[in-house]
């Protein structure tokens, strides 16, 4: 039985991308060789690629995703969406997800206030939700996936 790992579908050369864009890194792809992939994006299958960038607002204590230009607020549809990933996906091993994503980012994403601006780094939708899912399992970017 082989290992299984996460892998942002971006990371693995999938152009999903808002901007219908790639972030291939072939070093993620060789680094789990031998791994069952899983690819994971948790935005393309509900808004389509390209899409119209979302972002993580804070209101208050509260964290919000919501589409840039619509102002739409999406976070009940993305946990859903995360949910239902997670339930299909209940074992692995290894995850790495996307840097500074409003989905995946780790410590990365950047959390707006209601004007647009930057108030502090935080965690993407998605992996708040892997955090609980998956407690045993440390979540690597593509920066730091190395030691795994």
């Amino acid at each position: 039985m082989s290992k299984k790992v996460i892998i942002s579908a971006c990371i693995l050369g999938a152009f999903c991308r808002y901007d219908g864009k790639t972030k291939k890194i072939a070093s993620v792809l060789e680094a789990f060789d031998g791994y069952e992939i899983i690819p994971f994006c948790p935005e393309a299958p509900l808004f389509g690629t390209p899409r119209e960038r979302i972002s993580v607002v804070a209101f208050g204590d509260d964290e919000r995703i919501i589409t840039d230009e619509g102002k739409k607020d999406v976070t009940d549809l993305l946990e859903a969406e995360i949910e239902s990933f997670c339930d299909k996906n209940l074992e692995v091993d290894a995850i790495v997800l996307k840097s500074k994503s409003p989905s995946c980012g780790s410590g990365t994403t950047p959390i707006l206030d209601s004007s647009g601006e930057v108030v502090r780094l935080g965690d993407g939708v998605a992996t708040k939700i892997f955090l609980k899912k998956y407690a045993k399992i440390e979540i690597k970017d593509e920066l730091n996936f190395s030691n795994i």
